[in-house]
C-alpha cells in the first residue's frame, strides 16, 4: 500500500513567497482535484459565523490500500441504516455528519456549528462520533464479506467563517491576505498540537466566505479538539485586525516569533499556501521541539516549544473565550511541556493506521456537559426525519442543499420547500416540542 500523506499531495511552487490574488473556487489544499458542484452550491445565507471540521481516511483492505469508490461504489453500500441525501454523492449519517468518497479516500465532514465557547469541542465530538459510527458499519461489512478493513488517518481540514461586513473589506483586508498572515503566525503551535514526525506541511487556503487550514489527521480526539480550538480562536482574532498586511507583525517579533528565513510555497493548481518542511531552514517536524536553535526575525534563538508558547500566550484571551477548560489545559500543557506532543515520539504512532479501533471516541464531552449547537440540532432533527409544523403545514425533511439549507416535502400537496438553517432556528423551539 501507499504511505502517501496528505501533505505529500500538495502541488507547490519552489520559488518565492506568493503575492495575493483574487479569491477562486477550487478544492481544499489536500484534495488534489477541482471543487465539486455540490461544494460551490453550498448556501451562503446563514448569518451566524460557523466552523466545520473534515477528515479524510485511506481505506486498507487485507493490507492493500484501495479506492473506496472501486470497492463500495457508494457510502450507501457501507451504512445499513437509511441516510439523508445531502448533495451529489454525499449523505448525512445519523450523527449529523456527512460522508462521501473523494477520489481515493473516505471523507467525513461535520455539519455547520456556530462559533461560540466550546464550538471546537462540539465539532470534534460530532466528527469522532461519525468515525465511530462508520467503523461500526465497516465491522459489519467485514463480517459479511470476510475481509479485513482498516481506516488510515489521512488529513484534517479546519474551516472557519470569514464574515467581515462589506464596508470593512479593503485591499489590505481580504481573505487572501488573511491566509498569508496566518501562515506566518500559526504553524508552530499547530505543529505541536496536530502533527507527527512524518508530517511535511500545513496549508492555509482562502475559500471566499471562510478560511481553511489543512494538516495531517490527528489520531487523538483531545489533541484534535485542542488544535481546532487554537485554530478557530486565532483565526477569528486575527480577522479583527485593521490590516492583514505582514507589516502588522513588525513590533511583535518577540510576542509572535517568526523563524528567520521562513517562506511559504504557493499551491500550483488551487489558491492557497503551504508552510512546508522546507519553508524553514531545517525540517521542524523531525527536530527536537526543545532544542534552542531557531533564529527568529526578532534576533532571538528559541526552541519550537518556546515559539509555540509565546504565540499561545499572545492569543490567550481569545483562546479562553473560545475554549472548553479541558482543551485550554491541553493547549497550555503541550506548549509548556507538561503534556506530550506527537512530535516528541520517535515516529508517527500506530494509531494512524487503525482509526476507530486503536483510537476511538471516548465520549469526553457528553451532552449534559456540552449541549449541541443550534445549527447542529437543526440538522440532526432534519436527518432523523422529524416533521415540522409551520402555519398548519406538515413539512417532512427529505434532504439537504449544500451545507446550509434543508429540503422539505409538504404532506398536504407534496410540494417542495427549501429553508435555510437561520430560518429553521426561528422554528427550533416549536420543532423541539413537536417531537
Amino acid at each position: 500500500m501507499s504511505d502517501q500523506r496528505p501533505s505529500d499531495r500538495f502541488g507547490v511552487d519552489e520559488g518565492k513567497a506568493p503575492g495575493v490574488g483574487p479569491v477562486g473556487a477550487s478544492r481544499p489544499l489536500a484534495g488534489g482535484k477541482p471543487e465539486r458542484p455540490e461544494e460551490r452550491a453550498a448556501a451562503t445565507t446563514n448569518s451566524l459565523a460557523a466552523i466545520g471540521f473534515e477528515a479524510e481516511f485511506a481505506v486498507v483492505i487485507n493490507g492493500e490500500q484501495v479506492k473506496p469508490e472501486d470497492v463500495f461504489k457508494s457510502p450507501a453500500n457501507i451504512v445499513r441504516a437509511p441516510m439523508m441525501h445531502r448533495q451529489g454523492k454525499s449523505y448525512h449519517l445519523p450523527t449529523g455528519g456527512a460522508i462521501y468518497f473523494d477520489t481515493g479516500v473516505i471523507e467525513i465532514a461535520t455539519s455547520m456549528i456556530e462559533i461560540e465557547r466550546g464550538c471546537a469541542a462540539r465539532a470534534g465530538r460530532q466528527l469522532w462520533e461519525s468515525v465511530d459510527y462508520l467503523r461500526g458499519e465497516l465491522d459489519a461489512w467485514e463480517h459479511a464479506h470476510g475481509q479485513d478493513v482498516h481506516l488510515h488517518g489521512f488529513s484534517a481540514h479546519y474551516n472557519v467563517s470569514f464574515d467581515l461586513p462589506q464596508h470593512a473589506l479593503r485591499p489590505w483586508r481580504t481573505v487572501d491576505r488573511l491566509a498569508v498572515l496566518l501562515a506566518h503566525v500559526i504553524p508552530v503551535p499547530v505543529m505541536l498540537l496536530a502533527t507527527n514526525r512524518r508530517s511535511s506541511g500545513i496549508g492555509l487556503r482562502p475559500r471566499g466566505n471562510r478560511i481553511e487550514l489543512t494538516v495531517d489527521f490527528t489520531p487523538d480526539p483531545a489533541l484534535m479538539i485542542a488544535a481546532g480550538t487554537f485554530i478557530v480562536a486565532v483565526a477569528r482574532e486575527v480577522m479583527k485586525w485593521p490590516s492583514y498586511s505582514l507589516r502588522r507583525l513588525k513590533g511583535l517579533e518577540h510576542e509572535l516569533p517568526v523563524v528567520r528565513g521562513f517562506h511559504m510555497h504557493k499551491h500550483t493548481t488551487r489558491r492557497g499556501w503551504v508552510a512546508r518542511h522546507d519553508s524553514f531552514p531545517e525540517n521542524p517536524f523531525t527536530s527536537n521541539v526543545d532544542e534552542v536553535k531557531w533564529v527568529t526575525t526578532g534576533d532571538e534563538t528559541l526552541s519550537l516549544r518556546e515559539i509555540g508558547r509565546r504565540v499561545v500566550e499572545y492569543f490567550r484571551p481569545s483562546i479562553e473565550q473560545m475554549a472548553d477548560q479541558r482543551s485550554l489545559d491541553l493547549i497550555e500543557g503541550v506548549v509548556l511541556g507538561r503534556a506530550p506532543s506527537l512530535l516528541e515520539l520517535e515516529d508517527r504512532p500506530p494509531t494512524y493506521e487503525s482509526v476507530g479501533r486503536l483510537v476511538r471516541w471516548n465520549r469526553m464531552f457528553p451532552e449534559r456537559m456540552l449541549s449541541r449547537s443550534r445549527y447542529e440540532e437543526v440538522i440532526m432533527r432534519a436527518v432523523r426525519g422529524e416533521v415540522l409544523n409551520i402555519g398548519g403545514e406538515r413539512l417532512r425533511p427529505t434532504g439537504m442543499r449544500g451545507w446550509g439549507q434543508v429540503v422539505f416535502r409538504c404532506d398536504r400537496d407534496g410540494s417542495r420547500r427549501v429553508l435555510s438553517l437561520d430560518q429553521l432556528l426561528e422554528h427550533l423551539p416549536r420543532w423541539r416540542t413537536q417531537s
